[in-house]
C-alpha cells in the first residue's frame, strides 16, 4: 500500500510514517519546505512532496499527480494559532482541499482523518464521552476540528472515510506534552485546583497504530471513533508517575488558581502579538483547562477496528523520559 501522510514531519504523523515503513508500505509525505525532515529522511521508502494542506494546488500535486496513492492519513493541523481564522484556514479549508483531491484520484481507497476529543468537548459528568455524544467544543481549536469532521463525514458516500478522535497524545518527539516533563524535572509540579481533574490519554505509537488499523480494516465509511489507552487517569496521579519516571520529586507543589492562569494567558497573548507567533496559553485555551473531565470511550474502536493499545501512562512516561534524555531534551 502507498499512503499519503499529511503532518508527517510533525509529532503523530512521523509515528504513522515510521510504522507504515516498518510494515513494508510506501509513504508519500506532504511537508512544507520549512519543515524539519531529518527524521523522515532516515526512513527508507518515504517520498517527500513539498506543499501545505491550505494550498489546494500543492495538495492536488501530492494526491492526484503522485502515482499510485492508495490511501490518505490526514493528521496535519494546527493546535495553536494566532486567531480563529487561522485555525479554520488550516484545519478546515486544508481538510476540504485534501478531500477534493482524494475524490479526484481514483486510486485512493481510504481516507483517515485525525480529529480530536476537543471536537466533541469535555465530559459534563465525568463519564467517558461516547462517539455519538452531542458535540460541544469549548475552544477555537475544537470548533475547527468539529467543522473539519463534518466535511469529512459528509463525503462518506463519495469516499471511504474514517474519523479518529484521540485525547492528549504524548511520547517521543512531542514538544507540547514535553513541557510537563520539563517542569517536573525542574522540581516544579503544576496543578490546576486540587489536581483531581481526569483525563484520557494515548501513547504516540498506539495512536499511530490506530491510524493504520483504520486504513486496513474494512469498516463502513463514515464511522468516527475515540482512541485512548482504555483508562481514566487523575491528573495528580499522572504527575506522580512523571516524577517516578524522572526519578525526581518536585520541591514546589502548587495548585494554580485560574485567576493567576488568566493573567498568565493575557501575558502570553501579548507576547504572541509582539512576536507575530501563535502561543499555546491563551484565554481561549483556559476554556479547555477549566473543564475537569476530558475522558472518552474507545470501546467501539477496539471492537470494530481491532484496536489494541499496548502502552499505559506509567510505562509511556518511562519511555518518553528515556527518549527525551537520549536526545538531549532533558
Amino acid at each position: 500500500m502507498r499512503v499519503l501522510v499529511t503532518g508527517a514531519s510533525g509529532f503523530l504523523g512521523s509515528h504513522v510514517a515510521e510504522q507504515l515503513v516498518q510494515q513494508g508500505h510506501g509513504v508519500v509525505a506532504l511537508v512544507r519546505r520549512s519543515s524539519n525532515t531529518r527524521f523522515l529522511a532516515s526512513l527508507r521508502g518515504v517520498e517527500l512532496v513539498y506543499g501545505a494542506v491550505e494550498d489546494a494546488e500543492s495538495v492536488r500535486r501530492a494526491v492526484v499527480d503522485t502515482e499510485g496513492v492508495d490511501a490518505i492519513v490526514h493528521s496535519a493541523g494546527l493546535v495553536k494559532a494566532r486567531d480563529e481564522a487561522e485555525f479554520f484556514r488550516v484545519n478546515v479549508e486544508g481538510t476540504r482541499n485534501m478531500l477534493e483531491a482524494a475524490k479526484a484520484a481514483p486510486s485512493v481507497k481510504r481516507f483517515v482523518f485525525v480529529s480530536s476529543l476537543a471536537a466533541i468537548g469535555p465530559s459534563p459528568d465525568g463519564r467517558p464521552v461516547a462517539p455519538d455524544a452531542r458535540p460541544s467544543p469549548v475552544t477555537r481549536y475544537g470548533r475547527s476540528k468539529l467543522e473539519a469532521e463534518r466535511l469529512v463525514l459528509a463525503e462518506k458516500d463519495a469516499l471511504p472515510v474514517i474519523v479518529l478522535r484521540p485525547p492528549m497524545i504524548y511520547g517521543p518527539r512531542d514538544q507540547e506534552s514535553f513541557a510537563f516533563f520539563q517542569s517536573v524535572s525542574r522540581r516544579f509540579l503544576p496543578m490546576l485546583g486540587d489536581g483531581r481533574n481526569t483525563l484520557s490519554v494515548i501513547y504516540a505509537t498506539d495512536a499511530a497504530a490506530a491510524c493504520i488499523r483504520a486504513l486496513e480494516r474494512d469498516t463502513p465509511s463514515g464511522r468516527a471513533y475515540f482512541i485512548d489507552d482504555g483508562r481514566v487517569y487523575v491528573w495528580r496521579d499522572m504527575l506522580a508517575d512523571v516524577e517516578a519516571a524522572l526519578g525526581a520529586r518536585a520541591f514546589v507543589r502548587v495548585g494554580v488558581p485560574f485567576s493567576l492562569m488568566r493573567g498568565a494567558a493575557l501575558a502570553s497573548e501579548g507576547l504572541g502579538r509582539l512576536t507575530g507567533k501563535a502561543v499555546m496559553l491563551t484565554r481561549d485555551k483556559l476554556n479547555e483547562l477549566a473543564a475537569p473531565h476530558w475522558v472518552c470511550d474507545s470501546s467501539e474502536a477496539r471492537r470494530e477496528l481491532g484496536f489494541r493499545p499496548e502502552v499505559g501512562w506509567a510505562e509511556g512516561t518511562r519511555r518518553a523520559v528515556a527518549w527525551y534524555r537520549e536526545h538531549g531534551w532533558l
